[in-house]
């Protein structure tokens, strides 16, 4: 049985793999095990006033956006927590809103909260 690293947020071993991330079942934090391989690779992905942004971070949306296949649109304001960018292109990130789930949102509508 492959043996885990503790959550560098809340330092519980209570942790497992989950499509290449690591992810603490305690806190919910998820975090990627090779941090330097990862963003050899990668594109910097950076948000409308040009700070980069990483897996985990928490931004804001800056203007209504119209969200299809929901009867809601995403408020001016409204918080995106723990997104995940999209491999391979530097645009995109994934993420949840308190109302709306499975966003994909384009990089120059958010700023880093």
């Amino acid at each position: 049985m492959p043996t885990f690293p503790a959550c560098p947020q809340c330092t519980l071993l209570n942790t497992y793999e989950d499509d290449g991330r690591i992810v603490c079942a305690d806190c919910g934090h998820e975090w990627i095990e090779e941090v330097a391989s990862a963003t050899a690779t990668s594109v910097t992905v950076r948000d409308c006033n040009g700070n980069p942004l990483m897996d985990g971070d928490s931004v804001v949306v800056i203007k209504d956006l119209k969200v299809k296949g929901a009867s809601i649109p995403l408020k001016q304001g409204a918080l995106i927590r723990n997104i995940r960018l999209v491999d391979g292109d530097h645009e995109h990130i994934e993420g949840h809103s308190e109302k709306i789930k499975g966003l994909v949102l384009k990089t120059c509508f958010l700023r880093k909260a």
